[in-house]
């Protein structure tokens, strides 16, 4: 091929190339996607995140507290604590500290989290039987216990599923979007505000000593899902409002595995990898395995040397001969009837008769064992003295 065939048919290509891409830019559309990759891990370990932002850009200081310890130096005036974890692990003295530090000024806010168990008298939630506060299933209640609509008939048949706040001088309420399946009762008639759907009454207010209590049916309404819904963040702001707010999340008391792992994490690894060192040193093996001795060299003298010895670790040297010296007294009887009836000197002549042996020997063998352990020697002696006896019977 020429090189002007050449140059001809590449210019030929490129002109297809440059038609064909045209074409298919002509055919491409623009787009966009968005691709959701779910909440940040800060979001989804704290449900109350966007309450917190919320009310900092109130103009509230707000904070998040892990447990009932920020009371020792929390003051009462100026504050509110939202309980808002789940309570059923506090104490009787966690309860009166909380108590004692509403009445001294402080704001507390708390979910019911228990029902009123008619036939036991209580509902178990130590906080609510103290204030006098029940709760009821709705579908439980009879219609004169079940909450009376509000003045406003139009805005009550308008959202019946909804809690209607009402407030002074507002044309209109605030709508907050409570679960209606639960009522609160103020058994104790302490309440000077409440706030109801058609249903139910799901927020009681009180006073307790110099402070405020703020009771709700459920807190769902400011998690991070839900804070944006109806007025469900103004609801946050105006019980927090004039006040530093303080959320905690968990009000039950910590166990004591959970206070050791939390503030002691490195003494538990050291003392885990000590006790596997320990039992690896007490299982490992140290020298060979010793081979069962043969059953066929095991004589009838084997056999009582080692029942011999398990005695003598097992009861002692004193037991065997005073054991010794039993068995003589009862060949004795046998052959000298009335030999037990007889004082000590009689029956060692007695033995001196019978077994025709000094009455040194017999004394050696029939004198009362001393207290004190014998050595070898005097044990074995001794054992001598006894035997030979035994048989001369």
């Amino acid at each position: 091929m020429s090189r002007r065939a050449g140059f001809i048919l590449a210019m030929a290509l490129l002109l297809v190339l440059g038609l064909l891409a045209s074409y298919l830019m002509g055919k491409l559309e623009p787009y966009e996607e968005v691709i959701e990759h779910g909440p940040a891990p800060e979001v989804a370990s704290s449900p109350y995140l966007a309450a917190e932002h919320f009310l900092r850009k109130q103009g509230i200081a707000a904070r998040r507290a892990e447990g009932l310890d920020v009371l020792d130096d929390l003051p009462s005036e100026g504050q509110t604590l939202m309980l808002l974890a789940d309570r059923s692990n506090m104490t009787p003295r966690q309860v009166e500290r909380v108590l004692q530090w509403t009445a001294s000024g402080g704001h507390l806010l708390f979910i019911a989290e228990r029902l009123w168990d008619e036939e036991e008298g209580e509902s178990g939630d130590l906080l609510l039987d103290l204030l006098g506060v029940q709760q009821y299933m709705t579908d439980e209640l009879d219609d004169e216990e079940a909450s009376e609509p509000e003045p406003d008939s139009e805005a009550s048949e308008a959202y019946p599923q909804l809690t209607k706040l009402y407030l002074e001088n507002e044309q209109a309420p605030a709508y907050i979007a409570f679960d209606t399946d639960f009522h609160l009762y103020d058994a104790q008639n302490r309440a000077h505000a409440w706030a109801n759907s058609d249903a139910a009454t799901h927020l009681l207010q009180l006073y307790h000593g110099d402070g405020l209590i703020t009771v709700l049916s459920d807190p769902w309404i400011w998690q991070n899902r839900n804070i944006d819904d109806y007025d469900h963040a103004w609801l946050l702001w105006y019980l927090g409002q004039d006040s530093a707010v303080t959320l905690l999340y968990h009000a039950d008391s910590d166990g004591l595995a959970r206070l050791l792992l939390r503030h002691f994490p490195l003494a538990l690894l050291a003392l885990a990898l000590l006790i596997i060192a320990t039992l690896w040193h007490v299982g490992m093996r140290h020298g060979p395995l010793q081979a069962p001795a043969s059953r066929a060299r095991r004589q009838l003298e084997e056999h009582l040397r080692g029942s011999a010895d398990f005695l003598l670790r097992r009861s002692g040297q004193h037991s065997l001969l005073k054991g010794l010296q039993q068995d003589i007294n009862r060949r004795a009887r046998r052959r000298h009837p009335g030999f037990e009836k007889l004082a000590v000197a009689e029956q060692w002549q007695v033995l001196g008769r019978l077994t025709r042996l000094p009455a040194k020997d017999i004394s050696q063998a029939m004198r009362p064992l001393p207290p004190q352990r014998l050595s070898a020697s005097d044990f074995t002696r001794q054992v001598a003295h006894l035997q030979t006896l035994r048989n001369a019977l």
